[in-house]
């Protein structure tokens, strides 16, 4: 019985139109192609419509499995899974490496494993920066007299620390909770950081090399 609804609702799903960051070339893009063909499914105990989808960007392609909320219209999941974008030019591999692995725990729901990597992400840029201290609280203070930062990005260094503590120890909990919220937030932000200590000075330099000579 349940087999003969699932096979009508197979016949009657329309192509659904995902608009997603793309896993692979990380753009935003518009999957509206199905290979070859949706399907009807039951998923979490509700109907849902599930298939394949293709990245429009030629040099990319990656393929993608959804499963789409119909009743909502709501993309419910993808695998590869969305990812958040992140610009590595010209930060060293093992911050870019910490980072990544971050945006990959976040990406699939392991956020205890993601916060736990943004630290990391901060131990490694200590380390680059030569920062001293007994622990990572007092690297991390003294790294503004390593690089510069808005004092607003070194204020938020130890709020990004509380939260690599929080998803690694049960006492002294300084958030409600270590989720999906507040590891992207604590991923966006040491982006900025790492900006500001690797990329602006770049971006600064490709400005002024564009000026004419007097």
């Amino acid at each position: 019985m349940l087999l003969q609804a699932l096979q009508g609702i197979g016949q009657q799903v329309r192509s659904v139109v995902i608009a997603m960051r793309c896993p692979g070339c990380r753009q935003i893009a518009t999957f509206d192609g199905a290979i070859p063909h949706d399907a009807g499914l039951l998923y979490n105990g509700q109907i849902v419509q599930a298939g394949l989808r293709v990245c429009p960007n030629p040099s990319c392609r990656t393929v993608i499995y959804f499963i789409w909320d119909v009743s909502v219209g709501n993309l419910l999941a993808s695998y590869p899974p969305e990812r958040l974008d992140f610009d590595s030019a010209n930060i060293p591999a093992s911050i870019t490496k910490a980072l990544e692995e971050a945006i990959t725990c976040h990406a699939n729901e392991c956020f205890i494993a993601g916060a736990i990597m943004v630290r990391k992400t901060l131990e490694e840029l200590c380390h680059d920066r030569g920062t001293k201290g007994n622990n990572l609280k007092e690297r991390l203070r003294n790294l503004g007299t390593a690089v510069i930062l808005p004092q607003e990005l070194l204020g938020g260094l130890d709020d990004l620390r509380l939260l690599g503590n929080d998803a690694a120890h049960i006492e002294s909990q300084e958030y409600s909770t270590v989720g999906k919220e507040e590891v992207g937030v604590g991923i966006e932000f040491t982006k900025e950081v790492l900006k500001a200590v690797f990329q602006y000075s770049n971006l600064l330099g490709r400005l002024r090399s564009l000026k004419r000579t007097p």
